[in-house]
């Protein structure tokens, strides 16, 4: 009997070594406060798990608002858990764009490990139903001729990436951005609240939250800032670029973890997210979560990663927001 015990022990110990990361609790960290698309980010990723038999069963979503990314940032480059293994913190290219600033301090792409990117957003701007703007042109008229009369809630200060996209528009259109009247507000969950308050009349901020907002009937969305129109339940909004503006905004959404984690964890959860990519029952749940196909992971994403920092620092300067 124990040496069937010893057979049996042994024979599962390459399960159990596998993914460990299954047999504990994992943590997802959202952040932002919740409601926006960041926390969709991970909750889209706590039901994938459920589409691999060797990924985690419990996952925990946490919050950790400040500096749309930065408080969460500095607090996994801690000495204290910079090696966690079973905790994931959501990014998109908001966290990107912000890296690429300074916002982040001295912090550079290469300080974390990039893990998987679970789907594609858009920008869109939106405003509440009963807003007397009923498209972009309307928007833009108003901002030309009463810029002070316009509230514009945006998830983070000047340089974030919903003032970008604000201030791309503007451009295009003709308007200086230092004109417009922004109030920051932390995450995508709390712009939307504010403007169904009235506290701003509107939100440059994205598809999917648009897209979670949708079934409540209170939200009008004027624009999204795609290439073509989007499927789905914004499928009858037109793009800026059909309205006059040539602003396209696309956002890469996903997960990262500490910078010290091991070479055979972070392998780990590679394989895990990769694997759950590949099936269709992901590519249905990312739909319903209003994302769009676009998955990267590992090395991959880590070198897609460093090019689109690069990228979105020449951006920034553009807009004289990096010097």
């Amino acid at each position: 009997m124990t040496t069937l015990f010893v057979w049996l022990a042994l024979a599962l110990a390459p399960l159990a070594w596998a993914f460990p990361a299954a047999a504990a609790q994992v943590e997802c960290i959202v952040p932002s406060k919740p409601g926006g698309a960041m926390d969709l980010t991970c909750k889209l990723a706590q039901k994938g798990f459920q589409l691999v038999p060797e990924a985690p069963r419990e996952v925990r979503i946490s919050y950790l608002p400040g500096g749309i990314g930065a408080v969460a940032w500095h607090s996994m480059a801690s000495a204290r858990r910079r090696a966690e293994a079973n905790t994931l913190v959501v990014f998109s290219g908001g966290s990107l764009l912000n890296l690429a600033q300074g916002k982040f301090g001295k912090a550079s792409a290469a300080d974390v490990r990039w893990v998987a990117a679970l789907g594609a957003d858009y920008g869109m701007i939106a405003v509440r139903k009963d807003s007397p703007f009923k498209n972009l042109a309307d928007l833009i008229d108003a901002l030309k001729r009463h810029p002070e009369q316009v509230l514009i809630g945006v998830s983070g200060t000047i340089g974030s990436q919903d003032w970008v996209k604000m201030a791309l528009v503007a451009r295009q259109a003709g308007i200086n951005p230092k004109v417009l009247r922004f109030v920051a507000l932390e995450g995508g969950g709390e712009a939307f609240t504010a403007m169904q308050a009235s506290y701003v009349q509107v939100v440059p901020g994205d598809a999917s939250e648009a897209t979670l907002n949708d079934g409540r009937g209170n939200t009008r969305v004027l624009a999204v800032l795609s290439e073509r129109r989007l499927p789905g339940v914004l499928a009858n909004v037109p793009t800026a670029r059909e309205q006059g503006i040539d602003v396209v905004w696309p956002v890469i959404r996903g997960v990262w973890m500490g910078p010290k984690v091991s070479d055979e964890d972070y392998q780990k959860w590679v394989a895990i997210f990769a694997r759950m990519l590949e099936t269709k029952e992901f590519a249905q749940l990312r739909a319903a979560h209003g994302l769009y196909p676009f998955g990267l992971t590992g090395a991959a994403l880590t070198d897609y990663v460093k090019k689109a920092v690069d990228d979105y620092g020449r951006r920034a300067s553009e807009l004289g927001l990096v010097r």
